[in-house]
């Protein structure tokens, strides 16, 4: 099963002269008239339009009656608004499209994350046709890599589509875009070409990330989903082992078996390794990237209501972007050396399942008492954060859908972190670089006495079953399985790895990819800065 896939190069063609299909261009709301826009605005068409950077020669092509039409048409300029227009051979691709950018931002181009979304809103919506060019404000100054990079990824994104499992051709459902043409300067430029490459590769692996999320928990339980993850790291020229059940226990991986004790298909632990061309380098730090993942998770013998539960088949989209970022660093190539641990494991209610009340020997010994079977993710994870920190890392960064909370406290777009400080402040500005926005949570002691056991070590979750600072539990207990000095920071992705509305941006339903692009940033600045 592979979903449709859309391809992407430059061209620095005069955009009128475009041998395309579809030519995209920006346009921006203002509050006052331009040239040329008085008599739509007077004749009560709607606001006044600007256009944006790039669209210079079609505006010539209209002669100067391209924002007035678009007026005519509905046109807002509002951030993600997708307008059509007829050329009627005034240029030369047939269809002109204009996609809103919000107001006109003082003395600069737009925001990336502006510009990723309205690529990704007029690709989608020009699903069905065979080739596209984006005219977008891409400028020739520091911010030009940032806009390019943002540009090709959102329409890359934009285009993706689940293969899905229907068995014959839906009516109305159009094909993705065939190739997008982004428009700049110069297009054989060396740094134009390499942010191309850069965009082709992360997104690739973020399309991976969410083809794993999609797949129905049927088809994709711990056994399979570790045979994919290896498939796909092995042809990508990484290192993996995988721990079935026997080695689990050998290892005395607790957590793990714990959670995956009730389900007929036994939980893996998948370990994939990046080393630097060369051997890993001297004075640069090693990496741990750690990702939880719950197949399915109905609660176990603490069960969810069943509304709903169909979402939890993505309760492992930390495990999919983590293996997903380990595609895209084997592309990249980045100085430093990277090993990804995901724990895989199906949590099922059965006459083998861990209990309420069970006491359970983690990997790094420690005892950890049951409340709630439902609160397994943090089990897993545990296991997996104290391994990667017996092989040794200086960086760990751990992302999960682990709480409910985090949805309750940040919403379905911003992700909560947890962690050691710096490190927590070095992925809130990576995630707000790369669109994908973080916001930093405390760990308080208060929340960890309310954890204590009267017969282990800790517990799980609140020792009083207070679901009072949920998400702040959750990043407490995988403290616990941090070994000093290690930073280290607990991601949680429960709104943002799913998008269970209407596509919006360049996100699609479904798996979203999140945090990917922030995972394969943090790193590369890792290599280049320690």
């Amino acid at each position: 099963m592979t979903s449709p896939t859309t391809t992407l190069d430059l061209v620095d063609t005069d955009p009128a002269e475009l041998a395309v299909d579809a030519l995209v261009i920006g346009v921006h709301s203002q509050d006052g008239s331009a040239d040329g826009d008085a008599a739509g605005a007077a004749a009560g068409a709607g606001p006044a339009l600007l256009l944006a950077t790039g669209a210079e020669s079609i505006a010539v092509a209209f002669e100067g009656k391209l924002t007035e039409t678009l007026a005519l048409l509905g046109a807002t300029g509002a951030a993600g608004e997708v307008v059509k227009l007829a050329t009627l051979g005034t240029i030369g691709p047939p269809l002109l499209v204009a996609v809103g950018l919000g107001p006109e931002p003082s003395g600069a181009a737009p925001a990336p994350e502006t510009l990723r979304r309205a690529a990704g809103c007029a690709v989608r919506a020009l699903a069905g046709t065979g080739r596209v060019a984006l005219v977008l404000p891409v400028p020739d100054d520091a911010d030009g890599p940032a806009a390019l990079r943002a540009v090709a990824e959102g329409a890359l994104l934009g285009s993706y589509r689940f293969a899905g499992y229907k068995t014959r051709p839906q009516p109305g459902r159009r094909r993705p875009v065939g190739s997008v043409a982004v428009h700049v300067t110069d297009a054989t430029e060396p740094a134009a070409q390499a942010e191309v490459a850069r965009a082709r590769a992360v997104t690739a692996a973020v399309m991976a990330g969410r083809d794993w999320v999609n797949m129905p928990p049927n088809e994709l339980r711990p056994p399979t989903f570790a045979d994919a993850v290896q498939a796909a790291a092995g042809a990508a020229g990484l290192d993996v082992t995988v721990l079935d059940e026997q080695a689990l226990a050998d290892g005395g991986y607790g957590g793990v078996l714990a959670v995956g004790g009730g389900s007929a298909a036994p939980p893996r632990l998948v370990i994939i390794s990046y080393t630097p061309e060369g051997g890993p380098v001297a004075d640069r730090p090693r990496v741990a990237l750690v990702g939880k993942g719950i197949t399915f998770d109905t609660g176990g013998v603490s069960i969810k209501p069943s509304q709903g539960m169909w979402e939890m088949k993505s309760d492992m989209a930390g495990a999919a972007a983590v293996g997903a970022a380990m595609l895209a660093i084997a592309a990249l190539k980045p100085s430093v050396a990277v090993t990804a641990y995901l724990p895989m494991a199906e949590n099922m209610p059965s006459g083998t399942a861990y209990r309420p009340g069970d006491v359970i020997t983690m990997f790094n010994g420690k005892r950890v008492e049951v409340l709630n079977t439902d609160a397994e993710g943090r089990m897993v994870l545990a296991d997996a954060i104290a391994r990667a920190c017996a092989d040794g890392c200086d960086y760990l960064l751990e992302t999960s859908t682990l709480t409910g909370g985090q949805v309750v406290a940040l919403g379905k777009r911003i992700a909560g972190v947890m962690g050691t400080d710096e490190l927590c402040a070095r992925l809130k500005a990576t995630g707000e670089a790369v669109g994908e926005p973080i916001w930093p949570m405390p760990l308080p002691e208060d929340v960890r006495k309310g954890m204590e056991s009267e017969v282990a070590d800790i517990c799980q979750v609140n020792s009083a079953m207070d679901r009072a600072g949920h998400m702040l539990q959750g990043g407490v207990f995988l403290r616990e399985f941090v070994t000093e000095p290690v930073a280290w920071a607990h991601l949680d992705i429960a709104g943002p790895a799913y998008h269970s509305g209407e596509p919006t941006g360049y996100w699609s339903k479904g798996g979203t990819g999140v945090p990917v692009r922030t995972l394969v940033q943090l790193v590369q600045d890792i290599a280049d800065n320690g």
